[in-house]
C-alpha cells in the first residue's frame, strides 16, 4: 500500500503558488482521514469556497474568450471544465492522489484515484489559495489549471456529449461497449444516483449526479480518462 507523501514543496512547486503550511494541510485533509484521527477539522469548508472561485473564474474567463457564443453554449462549456471528471484529470496530472489524506478504508479502495476525492480536493486547494493569497491569485490559478483542457482538441465535445464520446472512443480501441448499472440512495425530494459503466475489462468508472442522466454523464467522462490514460 503506496503511503502518502509528506513533503509538500514538490507539489507547491506544480501548482505554481504559496500556501501557508497548516491551509494546505486542512486542504488535503479528506474526512475519511479525519473520522480514524479523532474528527479533526476537513477539507470540506475550503472545498465549499473553492467551488465558488472555481465557477466565477472560469464563468468570467469563457465570456470574455467566447464573445459570439450564446448562454446556453457558455453554459455548457462552463460545465464541462468544472465538471468531476475535469478536476480529476487536472488532479491526475498533478500527482495529486499522493498527497491527500486518507483513511485506510478508502486507501484500501483506490481512493487515490477516486474521480470524487481529487476532484474535491482541487477545489480545496483553490479555496486554500484564496485564503492565503486573495482573489486575484486563486484567480490565475484557476486559469492555469484548466489551461491544459482548453488546449486539448475535442475536450469540449467530449465532455457535452460524453456517453456518445465513450461510446465511440471504446469501439476505436476495440475494448467493447460501456455497460452502465445505477443505483440510488436518499429520500425521493433528494435522492443521489450512482452511475457505473464497465467497459470489458479495460475500465470501470463510476459519476454521483442528483439524477440518472447527470450520474451517467460523469462516469461516461471518467471513464473517459481512464481510457486514455492506458
Amino acid at each position: 500500500m503506496k503511503s502518502v507523501k509528506t513533503e509538500r514543496s514538490p507539489l507547491l512547486a506544480t501548482l505554481g503558488v504559496q500556501i501557508e503550511p497548516v491551509i494546505l494541510e486542512l486542504a488535503l485533509t479528506h474526512r475519511s482521514f479525519a473520522y480514524e484521527n479523532g474528527g479533526i477539522p476537513t477539507n470540506e469548508r475550503l472545498e465549499f469556497l473553492g467551488d465558488s472561485i472555481l465557477g466565477q473564474a472560469v464563468t468570467v474567463m469563457l465570456y470574455r474568450s467566447y464573445p459570439h457564443l450564446d448562454e446556453g453554449h457558455l453554459a455548457k462549456r462552463r460545465a464541462s471544465l468544472v465538471s468531476t471528471a475535469a478536476l480529476a484529470q487536472i488532479a491526475r496530472g498533478l500527482d495529486l492522489g499522493e498527497y491527500i489524506l486518507l483513511g485506510r478504508g478508502e486507501i484500501l479502495t483506490g481512493g487515490r484515484d477516486k474521480a470524487s476525492i481529487l476532484a474535491d480536493t482541487v477545489e480545496a486547494l483553490i479555496g486554500a489559495t484564496f485564503l492565503d493569497a486573495g482573489g486575484a491569485v486563486a484567480t490565475a490559478f484557476v486559469l492555469r489549471l484548466i489551461e491544459p483542457l482548453l488546449a486539448e482538441p475535442g475536450h469540449f465535445g467530449v465532455s457535452m456529449d460524453p456517453k456518445t464520446s465513450l461510446q465511440e472512443l471504446a469501439a476505436s480501441r476495440g475494448v467493447g461497449v460501456p455497460v452502465y448499472t445505477l443505483e440510488d440512495s436518499g429520500p425521493d425530494h433528494s435522492k443521489v444516483f450512482v452511475a457505473t459503466v464497465v467497459i470489458g475489462s479495460a475500465v470501470t468508472a463510476q459519476g454521483v449526479g442528483p439524477s440518472k442522466k447527470f450520474a451517467e454523464m460523469a462516469a461516461a467522462r471518467d471513464a473517459i480518462d481512464r481510457l486514455n490514460a492506458l
